[in-house]
């Protein structure tokens, strides 16, 4: 079976208007990517803003009319938004495995290891310890370098018989990561209920879902924990520096990322009150501050 794939250049038009357009007509699928390399922040909680140049992609089955499409969008939306209508024909693939194939194991400091499914890291000296995750799940593979730059911290101190709050779990990466290497219990909080949902999920799949509480932040119990990290972005960490101090014990440690290089400074600010914190390391123009409660 072939598909038919429909690329609009969405310009001033609202893309959720869009969006719901293509459904209606028929669309199996429609996507919405950047299509200016503009990154996009963490938003504040019930916003949900896109990029300044954004690309949808819509997918028909092979039997639908791209012309037929294309003049029933003029009519909507105007010629303008149908000339930037392109189109064209997709044979069928196992477009997951397309996806997966790319990808293949990846270690971060010296035995921690983040795996597709399927796959396992090349025989080397160390045991290692393999989180099991496909990449193309929602809020985190690894890919990114403030996931990196926490699980590189995490293999180098592991949290071992530790109690361990994750806040903005996304997938439960670092997470299932800290449970791997020994966390005693670990505490997952998220805005966002899929990203609890995926969390769950990811950590009934690598067999720790024993020590794992999810829960929205307003369900988090007053009390403090061994080791906190926060892989947010610097506006909230800013706005939650008080309310995060106050869950880590004293001499406990804050694993902050997410922060851009000019932005750490202000998050030193923030958290310089409650924590000796150590100097900063840089990841493709990211950076991590790790604290000690004082």
């Amino acid at each position: 079976m072939a598909w038919l794939q429909l690329v609009l250049e969405a310009g001033d038009l609202d893309v959720e208007t869009l969006s719901d357009w293509f459904e209606q007509h028929g669309a199996v699928s429609v996507t919405l990517v950047d299509a200016a390399d503009q990154p996009l922040f963490e938003p504040d909680p019930g916003t949900t803003p896109l990029w300044s140049a954004t690309r949808l992609t819509a997918m028909f089955e092979e039997d639908a009319s791209a012309e037929s499409l294309r003049g029933q969008l003029a009519q909507t939306f105007g010629e303008a938004a149908a000339k930037r209508l392109t189109h064209n024909r997709l044979e069928d693939r196992d477009w997951e495995r397309v996806w997966l194939d790319q990808f293949q194991p990846m270690q971060f400091g010296e035995r921690l290891w983040v795996c597709p499914a399927g796959m396992l890291p090349p025989r080397g000296d160390e045991t290692p310890v393999i989180v099991d995750l496909d990449p193309g799940l929602a809020f985190g593979t690894g890919t990114h370098a403030t996931t990196a730059l926490c699980l590189e911290w995490l293999d180098a101190h592991p949290p071992q018989g530790q109690d361990v709050l994750d806040y903005g779990c996304g997938s439960g990466i670092l997470a299932i990561a800290a449970l791997k290497l020994g966390a005693a219990e670990l505490w997952a909080v998220d805005i966002d209920q899929q990203a609890l949902l995926s969390t769950r999920d990811n950590a009934t799949r690598n067999a720790v879902e024993a020590g794992l509480h999810t829960l929205l932040p307003a369900d988090l119990p007053t009390r403090t924990f061994d080791l906190l990290l926060a892989n947010i972005l610097a506006n909230p960490l800013i706005e939650l520096a008080a309310d995060l101090a106050g869950h880590v014990r004293p001499g406990g440690d804050i694993v902050l990322s997410g922060i851009l290089a000019d932005q750490a400074d202000a998050v030193r600010t923030a958290y310089t009150p409650w924590f000796h914190l150590s100097d900063t390391v840089e990841k493709d123009g990211w950076v991590r501050l790790h604290g000690k409660r004082i």
